[in-house]
């Protein structure tokens, strides 16, 4: 099936971490072109038409293949057709790359602060093997918030391939990663991310001073937290950023 605003796409490999959480690849058209940050409209034909989903890409400006990381609903609707996605299935792909949550429109800045929770994990896996931004902060962190442990599939990927990988392993020192539970207790940080902005106590983990000048943060997640986040580094004095006025925070709105 082809359409001028869409194509098929081959599914080459789906791993289900959990009954809720998977990671998927599709192959990737050569005309194909996106921006670290940006998201895919993934669908599915159904019996009345077309179902269409929003996805944001884990790959890296750069791979040949377009991966996906998708928390599965109970009873929802697209969650059904990705439960059943196997090897060898196809999806449609829109035709173009859309989104906004690009850490280039910051005109300055050399901290970056990536504060997720749930999958919105998945643009900051794209942004982070992106060889230009790693060069252009000169410290990166990526904070990764979910409700236990076992959900924390990339922390492997995070702390051992990424010094492996040839494009950005010679960047790795600048770069930290904090994951976060929420209803189990270890190691690490266990309260939710606009607790841990209030009471500093992530801005201790980062191990670096957070300013104005130098300090810039992206927030991709849940509605919720994004807003609750969003109100808690306000209330520490940083800014929205803006096409006409600069600021030190950019939010994900199309999750």
């Amino acid at each position: 099936m082809n359409n001028e605003k869409f194509s098929q796409q081959t599914v080459l490999w789906v791993k289900r971490h959990s009954d809720k959480l998977m990671t998927f690849s599709i192959t990737r058209p050569a005309a194909y072109r996106f921006a670290a940050g940006q998201f895919s409209r993934l669908g599915f034909q159904c019996n009345n038409g077309f179902i269409w989903r929003a996805y944001s890409i884990m790959s890296p400006e750069y791979a040949d293949t377009l991966d996906y990381f998708a928390v599965l609903i109970q009873n929802g609707e697209m969650s059904e057709y990705l439960n059943k996605l196997k090897t060898g299935d196809t999806v449609l792909l829109d035709n173009n790359a859309t989104g906004f949550f690009l850490p280039q429109r910051f005109a300055n800045g050399k901290q970056l602060v990536m504060l997720s929770t749930g999958s919105g994990i998945a643009p900051f896996l794209s942004h982070i093997r992106q060889p230009e931004i790693r060069e252009r902060f000169e410290q990166m962190v990526l904070v990764h918030s979910v409700s236990y442990a076992n959900d924390l599939i990339f922390s492997g990927s995070l702390k051992n391939g990424l010094a492996d990988d040839p494009l950005v392993g010679e960047f790795y020192q600048q770069f930290q990663y904090i994951p976060i539970t929420t209803r189990e207790t270890g190691n690490g940080l266990h309260k939710r991310i606009p607790e841990l902005l209030k009471n500093k106590q992530l801005e201790n983990a980062c191990g670096f001073e957070w300013t104005k000048q130098d300090t810039r943060f992206m927030v991709c997640g849940n509605p919720q937290m994004v807003e609750n986040t969003l109100h808690a580094l306000k209330e520490l004095g940083y800014t929205m950023h803006r096409n006409r006025q600069k600021g030190e925070v950019i939010v994900e709105n199309g999750f």
